[in-house]
């Protein structure tokens, strides 16, 4: 363990978010979600569990460390409800809250389409499924520049 980072973050994840850069994406996801086969098609190769969390936990842990991009319209996507693109389902406003009080700010989430999704997630960093057990608990969340002072 360290000090001041969240202990349900493990070392590979911690690890995952340091080798992100900016505009990178990371995706975060329920059980659901076909996770370990599309992970095997991001940069970094292989699914990470996290194990315990539901979205709203993980995703307060993962934004204590990593900004969202400000130069973006919508640095957050979510997958739309099949067969009803305007659908509302319960995770929607519990991960809108946590990633407005990360930020200190209203954050845009953009939707995308199912198979829209998937592709979108294929080409993100790395996935991090939690235990959350859904449904449409999947979410694409690209990475800020962290404002460091100069060495």
């Amino acid at each position: 363990m360290l000090k001041g980072i969240d202990q349900r973050l493990s070392a590979e994840i911690v690890h995952v978010l340091m080798l992100m850069g900016h505009g990178d994406d990371l995706v975060i996801c329920d059980v659901n979600h076909p996770a370990a086969t599309i992970a095997a098609q991001t940069s970094y190769g292989k699914l990470i569990d996290m194990a315990g969390c539901d979205l709203p936990t993980a995703a307060a842990a993962i934004l204590s460390l990593m900004p969202l991009d400000s130069f973006v319209p919508a640095p957050v996507a979510r997958m739309q409800v099949v067969g009803n693109p305007a659908g509302v389902v319960p995770i929607f406003a519990r991960m809108q809250a946590v990633l407005d009080r990360a930020e200190g700010r209203a954050v845009t989430m953009q939707t995308l389409e199912r198979f829209a999704f998937y592709d979108a997630a294929k080409a993100a960093f790395a996935i991090i499924r939690t235990a959350d057990s859904g449904p449409y608990g999947c979410f694409i969340l690209k990475k800020g520049v962290v404002d460091l002072p100069e060495l």
